[in-house]
This record gives C-alpha cells, sequence and structure tokens, in this order.
C-alpha cells in the first residue's frame, strides 16, 4: 500500500512521520516543488526507523508525480501561509491555483485515491478539490474538526486536571472564528462536561478553541504543524484501517442540516470508502442558528472563489 502526503513543510513532514510510525504503508511518498527538500526531509525520517522500529519506507521526490501513482490516500497540505498586505482574496487566489493544479496531478495517477486536504483557507480548498477532481465528495474531505476537537480537549484536560484520553467532543462549522463547539456532546469518561465545570471557564475555552490558530501564530511566527499533521495522520489511519472512526471533518452537503452545496464541518463515519455516512445530530434552536451563521461565513468564501473561477474562463 502507498500513501502520499503532497507539501513538505511542517504539517506535510509531521504527517509523513506519523504515518510512517503508525506502519499505515509499505511506502510512503513525500512530494514538494522545492529541489532536495522531500528528499532530504524523507532520508532524515527514515533514519529514525531503527530508532522508532518502523518498517514504512518514506520516499522523497522532487515534483514527480508519477512516484505517487496508485495511491490508497493522499494528503494535501501545499499552499501559501498568509503574508503582511495579502487580502483575503489574494491568499485564496494563489492557493486555490496550487490545490487545482495537485488535485489534477493526483487524480491523473490515482484516481481511486482519498483525498484529505488540509491547505488552507481549509474549507475552500476542499471545495477546489472536490470541483477539480470530479470524483464522489464522500473521497474528498478535509482535515479541520479533529485539530480543533483536538485543541478543545487539550484545553479542557489542562483545566480539570484530567487526561485528554477521557475527554470526547463535537466541533462542527467552519475551520475558524465561526466553527460551533457543542457542549451538550462534550462529556469526561461519559460524565457531560457541563457538570464538571463552570460556564465562564467553558465559554472561555470554546473562545480560545475558536483562536487556536492565531495563538500559534502569535506565539510562533508562523502556523501550528504538530497537532494539524497528527490529526491528517488519524483520519489516514481511520481509512486504511476500515476503523470507521466517529470524526468532525469537512464534508459536502448535500441537505443534511438543511444545508446543501457546502463544504461544512459536521461528524463523519470515516471509513475504507471514505466518508460512509455523515452523522446529523439533533441541535438545538440556537445550536443550529450558530451552524448557519458559520455555514453563510464559509460560503460567502466559496462564492468569492466561484467568481473568480467565472472571471478566468
Amino acid at each position: 500500500m502507498k500513501i502520499t502526503v503532497i507539501g513538505a513543510g511542517n504539517v506535510g513532514a509531521t504527517c509523513a512521520q506519523a504515518i510512517a510510525e503508525k506502519e499505515l504503508a509499505n511506502e510512503v511518498i513525500l512530494l514538494d516543488i522545492k529541489d532536495g527538500l522531500s528528499e532530504g526531509k524523507s532520508l532524515d525520517m527514515w533514519q529514525t526507523a531503527p530508532i522508532h522500529l518502523y518498517d514504512s519506507r518514506v520516499k522523497g521526490y522532487t515534483n514527480d508525480y508519477s512516484k505517487t501513482a496508485g495511491s490508497e490516500v493522499v494528503v494535501i497540505t501545499s499552499g501559501l501561509p498568509r503574508k503582511p498586505g495579502m487580502s483575503r482574496d489574494d491568499l485564496i487566489a494563489t492557493n486555490a491555483g496550487i490545490v487545482k493544479s495537485v488535485t489534477e496531478n493526483v487524480i491523473a495517477h490515482s484516481p481511486d485515491a482519498k483525498i484529505i486536504v488540509v491547505s488552507n483557507p481549509l474549507d475552500v480548498m476542499t471545495y477546489v478539490a472536490y470541483l477539480t477532481s470530479k470524483i464522489d465528495s464522500r473521497k474528498v474531505f478535509g482535515m479541520a474538526g479533529i485539530l480543533d476537537t483536538a485543541r478543545y480537549r487539550a484545553f479542557l484536560a489542562d483545566a480539570l486536571n484530567v487526561s485528554p484520553k477521557d475527554i470526547q467532543a463535537v466541533l462542527m462549522g467552519g475551520h475558524g472564528d465561526t466553527m460551533v463547539p457543542l457542549p451538550r456532546y462534550t462529556t469526561v469518561s461519559g460524565i457531560p462536561v457541563t457538570e464538571l465545570i463552570d460556564e465562564e471557564t467553558l465559554n472561555a475555552i470554546i473562545e480560545r478553541t475558536k483562536k487556536g490558530g492565531g495563538e500559534l501564530v502569535n506565539l510562533m511566527g508562523t502556523s501550528a504543524w504538530y497537532a494539524p499533521g497528527a490529526a491528517a495522520a488519524q483520519m489516514v489511519e481511520a481509512i486504511v484501517r476500515d476503523q470507521k472512526r466517529i470524526f468532525p471533518c469537512c464534508a459536502w452537503l448535500t441537505g443534511e442540516y438543511g444545508l446543501s452545496n457546502i463544504y461544512l464541518g459536521v461528524p463523519v463515519k470515516l471509513g475504507k470508502a471514505g466518508i460512509e455516512e455523515i452523522i446529523e445530530l439533533k441541535l438545538t434552536d440556537d445550536e443550529m442558528n450558530l451552524l448557519k451563521q458559520s455555514a453563510s461565513a464559509v460560503k460567502e468564501v466559496m462564492d468569492v472563489y466561484d467568481s473568480m473561477s467565472k472571471a478566468s474562463v
């Protein structure tokens, strides 16, 4: 089995290393456009195999998609971070061009692959990959909810002084400030979190989660990579091992939650076929209103891309 990660930056390299250490495939292909970057990082990773005791062979290549042929899963992390003076539309235009080109090459060599998009802006980049690939939407989805819930659970573990292993949570909506955490569906070993923490502290944690990416950028001057890379690798594991895990993922909606023709974060069952089921939770009126607000914000960004696409035709 072969798994490919496109983009050998911090997120892509971290994801590839996690996939290798979990021994999810015989070959892990790392691809980048920068000469020598994938080759160097993959060689460095392979030299950890005798230390971490894994057999997955990590191989790096520069812009040679023929080496990715027959991949079971492809993770797309390619794209540029937003720079000072760059508008949101500039970022969309730049990264959409990158994701479109990557997806065309991926599908040309691995038409049956499941595609996990990590590139930002996440929701619209997943939309770009779906439109470009022209394959079943159940095989094209984005990584956001797993990362967001991981941050949420980590913050709760700190506040409650408990193991993060015991915390389960669901977040919905877009990736960013409009995400919709659901305290009603947050538990600690089955105990509702609202019984263990006061409302003010919980709300502060939710707000911190919404701005979790920005907090890290402010601290480091660049975006995160350990948690995003690990989150994408967890999705890969659920697919190749057919685990049928319930994860929040960025999925194409066709009427679920009263929403259609939009990529949005919702709980799904993830297995060998990709998204095997979209799970519809019973939301309160307030929760549904927040989800619709988030959907409107995501749709606005998707419309920006659609306008750009029409203008370029």
